[in-house]
């Protein structure tokens, strides 16, 4: 049975991709930075109950050593490794002229060296074996800016560049690599939003509502199905229509 990493995957987006993959029948391997994230967390069991193995693997994925040891692990543990979805990340917003250097630093640490580090070990394993998929998670900031948010945008750009690259790079092997661009999506930083920031952001979406984790966890399933053999180098947005 083939075995999907997502990185980040405790809560959120990261896991609603696992559940979705779980269900789509592979072996999922979560991450996130210690324990204390799945604890009181169902998203093992509820993975479980799909009929598939599922490990969890502590990783601070912007450290490359704790990235080359988790990858050890989890081939070793599980038996293999044939999909690869970046989905940690962090914000820490705020206007240029009052973000200090560490606020941006860190996201740029995160968010983009993190993918680097994932795709580099996890791209040598797919060369090797000549098969694998890689989803990296991009954002609508990436593509258009968004006020407050230069260090996000500037990693979800980067992001972007990169999965252009490596999909390049790794094409001769039979990988593919691909991002999603997620817009507005429901999650629990979404609903903290004031009425009025709620209402500024949706007047914006053509559908005129948020999308659910779930709706990216479909797009991720596409991407590393064999239905998506002939799809490599691409961004799917995935906004509602926000760039219309």
């Amino acid at each position: 049975m083939a075995t999907a990493l997502i990185t980040g995957s405790s809560r959120g987006i990261g896991a609603a991709i696992a559940l979705r993959l779980a269900k789509d029948g592979f072996d999922i391997a979560l991450n996130d930075l210690s324990e204390d994230s799945f604890k009181d967390n169902d998203i093992i069991s509820k993975i479980k109950e799909a009929g598939v193995n599922c490990e969890y693997f502590c990783a601070d994925v912007s450290d490359y050593a704790q990235c080359e040891a988790m990858v050890k692990a989890i081939t070793e543990k599980m038996g293999g490794l044939d999909v690869l979805v970046n989905n940690a990340g962090i914000t820490k917003d705020g206007l240029m002229a009052r973000m200090s250097e560490d606020q941006y630093d860190m996201v740029i640490k995160v968010n983009q060296k993190s993918v680097f580090n994932m795709m580099k070990l996890c791209g040598n394993i797919f060369m090797k074996q000549r098969h694998g998929k890689i989803v990296n998670l991009a954002s609508v900031a990436g593509l258009y800016g968004n006020p407050g948010q230069i260090n996000y945008s500037a990693s979800k750009a980067a992001i972007i560049g990169m999965t252009k690259t490596i999909a390049k790079e790794l094409g001769s092997r039979n990988v593919n690599v691909n991002a999603v661009a997620p817009g507005f999506i429901k999650t629990p930083m979404t609903d903290k939003l004031t009425d009025k920031q709620r209402e500024a952001m949706l007047s914006l979406i053509a559908m005129k509502r948020y999308g659910m984790p779930e709706e990216i966890a479909g797009v991720v399933s596409f991407l590393v199905s064999d239905d998506a053999s002939y799809v490599t180098g691409q961004v799917i947005e995935i906004s509602g229509g926000l760039s219309m």
